[in-house]
């Protein structure tokens, strides 16, 4: 089995996304995780250019990696500095790192009018800079930048910067699409030409403005490219670099080359996650692979398929990449639909309680509800209508405070609930009623429930329905939460966004209590 080498870089690439913004510790952990999933190599950053990557390379240097190496990443030397004296290239030397990657111009625009200089003297910046990196002891990869857009505009002198970086020594030679612009049959044919050109083993760096920054990333290693660069989640500048929580199962399961192992690759979900998490961004649930919805399903015809042959209606294992199937209640389910749910729920077919759930689930529907996107919600109903409902916690009563305070608006949630014969009372303060509300009730409880210190809400969406009764406009509350395991859905109905939010909060925490106690 081949092996694919997987070169990450979210911490440098992908910090670059809008709205991304990562601290040394974030970086760090971030580090951890991908070590952990066991992708080969991990740009830190660029040493020199800020003092947050100068941190992070002081504090990596004390941490044990057991699968991944550590890369910094750079630039060649400025034409006006030797390459002994350029301050960038020292700065990748004392980042410590045994392996260092520096770009350099192989597009002739870029030559003449960005960089300013010679077609000659750019060939001479790429020598210099990989012959002092080799000399000083590292291991260089070569990001030949805009390769592809080069090629197509001269390709004779595209070809002769990575064979100057060949001959200089570099260990990898890496083809950037750094405008995202190239099509698939483009980046495949001209890899293609670039492996039987150079003995250099080749690596593909793709940017996703086209949206096809996956689908050249997999044309360039079926025509050679042994290394394949890109981020979780597909994070980068502009429309982001190429997304490796697709290519890796890819090329795992679909084209049998080995990036990670599949014994890593069911961990992958859970690294998008926490990814984003830190991130601090919603998930995108429409994500291959490891989205939420990636295997949700909807229209009975499908579901019945489902039920009877998963593949008829997927094209791999959920479980192979962490993630799971999703069978959605809506006004287009069918009988087969509230089947395949109740296998969940470990209950035994019964066409009576088909027809009650079916019916409550029409009736709610017709109301506001909507069930596709709450399956905490649904769960819950289930186990009302068989009569499996352990009702674990009774509020008597909450109140929601929003006040000005100065120039600061305070919201303080004050909780009262019932634990058997024990009442706990308490107040929090957060940074809306909701989140004040959710903090309340999270006090409250955990002393008798301590399992909900790993759960949290991800994601709030409100929907106005009637919009015509203006202020006094039904409310629907979606709320989304996860603990270390699962991620589910929960809704709440009322004329009041506040008792609306209630509602979907409370199922929130039901659905996580029971569904602990039925392990």
């Amino acid at each position: 089995m081949k092996k694919i080498e997987i070169y990450d870089t979210t911490l440098r690439d992908g910090a670059q996304g809008e709205s991304i913004s990562f601290t040394v510790f974030d970086k760090i952990k971030i580090a951890e995780a991908l070590d952990e999933f066991g992708v080969d190599f991990i740009e830190g950053g660029w040493p020199g250019s800020n003092p947050k990557d100068d941190l992070f390379f002081k504090r990596v240097k004390n941490k044990k990696f057991k699968n991944s190496k550590i890369v910094a990443f750079g630039s060649t030397r400025r034409k006006s500095n030797p390459a002994e004296k350029d301050e960038n290239l020292r700065a990748l030397l004392n980042s410590g790192t045994e392996y260092i990657t520096i770009f350099g111009k192989s597009w002739d625009l870029h030559v003449k009018y960005v960089l300013k200089t010679s077609l000659e003297e750019n060939l001479k910046l790429i020598e210099d800079s990989i012959k002092f990196l080799k000399k000083e002891g590292r291991k260089v990869f070569f990001d030949a930048e805009h390769f592809f857009d080069g090629y197509k505009n001269n390709p004779e002198y595209a070809i002769k910067t990575i064979k100057v970086a060949e001959e200089s020594g570099a260990d990898r030679i890496i083809l950037c699409d750094t405008n995202g612009g190239s099509l698939p049959f483009e980046i495949g044919e001209i890899t293609g030409k670039v492996v039987k050109e150079i003995s250099v083993p080749v690596g593909i760096h793709a940017h996703n403005d086209s949206g096809l920054g996956v689908a050249n990333t997999i044309a360039a290693v079926k025509e050679g490219a042994i290394q394949v660069q890109g981020t979780i989640n597909g994070f980068g500048e502009r429309c982001g670099n190429a997304d490796l929580t697709a290519i890796i199962p890819i090329l795992e399961l679909k084209m049998g080359y080995r990036c990670v192992g599949k014994e890593k690759l069911v961990h992958l979900t859970r690294l998008s996650r926490y990814v984003y998490e830190i991130a601090n961004i919603v998930p995108y649930p429409f994500q291959p692979f490891v989205g939420i919805s990636a295997f949700a399903h909807k229209g009975g015809v499908h579901i019945d398929g489902i039920s009877k042959k998963p593949e008829s209606y997927e094209h791999i294992n959920p479980e192979d990449v962490g993630n799971q199937r999703r069978i959605l209640i809506s006004e287009l389910s069918g009988k087969s639909t509230i089947l395949q749910k109740l296998k969940k729920y470990n209950i035994e077919k019964d066409d009576k309680v088909t027809k009650k759930i079916l019916d409550m689930v029409g009736e709610l529907e017709k109301e506001g509800y909507q069930f596709e996107a709450a399956e905490g919600s649904f769960g819950l109903m289930v186990r009302k209508a068989l009569g499996k409902y352990r009702k674990l916690f009774e509020v008597e009563s909450f109140r929601v405070i929003v006040e000005k305070r100065g120039k600061k608006v305070v919201s303080e949630a004050t909780v009262k609930v019932r634990v058997d014969k024990l009442v706990e009372h308490t107040a929090s303060e957060g940074h809306g009623p909701v989140n004040a509300l959710d903090n309340a009730l999270r006090k409250a409880l955990v002393k008798f429930y301590p399992e909900i210190k790993d759960m949290k809400l991800t994601d709030y969406k409100v929907r106005i329905l009637q919009p015509e009764k203006a202020t006094a406009a039904i409310t629907r509350v979606l709320i989304e939460s996860t603990d270390e395991k699962d991620v589910w859905g929960t809704v709440g109905l009322s004329e009041n966004i506040i008792e609306a939010s209630w509602k979907a909060l409370i199922d929130s925490f039901e659905y996580k209590l029971l569904k602990e106690r039925e392990k």
